[in-house]
């Protein structure tokens, strides 16, 4: 009889030591107020997000309309976008050709064509790059532009130079001037202007 009575006592003091460690933990650090677990914005907001590239695939086309005139417009560069650095020389190359509607005969010529580079870093934009341009010198035949009414097109390469360190893109805005001819045989014109936009990813390699 004793000896059971002393297991039974035995075991009720373990049983109250056991509750008493258990108490003095307290809640488990995941159950205390005012913890959280992170989300999947907290953890995923130290990636940078992927910045979009019309020039992902090398090249891209264009439709642009300018009035009575709608211009195709092809782009891409002979340098790799992955060689896009800030520090690099970029060509970007355009081939454009064009269509009017009506189309009575009206002959269409690219008067001048120009680019100002704006790069853009974490901190937002910076300083646009100086314009660049191509301005058609009227020659003594009178022509007043580059003829560029399909089958006939204009190719141009422009030079992109260094950018800001931290740039992550640039964006490249082209504006386009045309003149149509009010009549087949007239030497009086129409003047047209077209916009386009391209936004470009600047590699961080090298």
């Amino acid at each position: 009889m004793g000896w059971r009575s002393v297991g039974r006592t035995g075991v009720a003091v373990a049983a109250v030591l056991v509750t008493a460690i258990l108490a003095g933990c307290g809640p488990a650090p995941w159950n205390e107020e005012g913890s959280t677990t992170p989300t999947a914005s907290q953890t995923g907001s130290g990636v940078p997000t992927p910045v979009s590239n019309d020039l992902s695939s090398g090249s891209t086309q264009r439709t642009v309309t300018a009035g009575s005139v709608t211009a195709t417009i092809s782009y891409w560069s002979s340098l790799s976008m992955d060689l896009w650095t800030s520090t690099a020389l970029k060509p970007i190359s355009l081939s454009l050709s064009t269509a009017v509607t009506p189309d009575d005969g009206e002959k269409v010529y690219l008067q001048s064509v120009s680019l100002v580079v704006v790069p853009t870093g974490a901190s937002g934009a910076a300083t646009p790059l100086d314009t660049q341009s191509d301005q058609y010198s009227v020659p003594s035949s009178g022509a007043p532009g580059y003829l560029v009414l399909s089958p006939y097109s204009y190719l141009q390469t422009f030079d992109i130079g260094e950018v800001p360190s931290d740039s992550t893109s640039v964006t490249l805005q082209f504006t386009y001037v045309f003149l149509v001819q009010t009549t087949p045989t007239s030497t009086e014109y129409a003047k047209q202007t077209g916009s386009d936009t391209l936004l470009v990813a600047i590699s961080s390699a090298g």
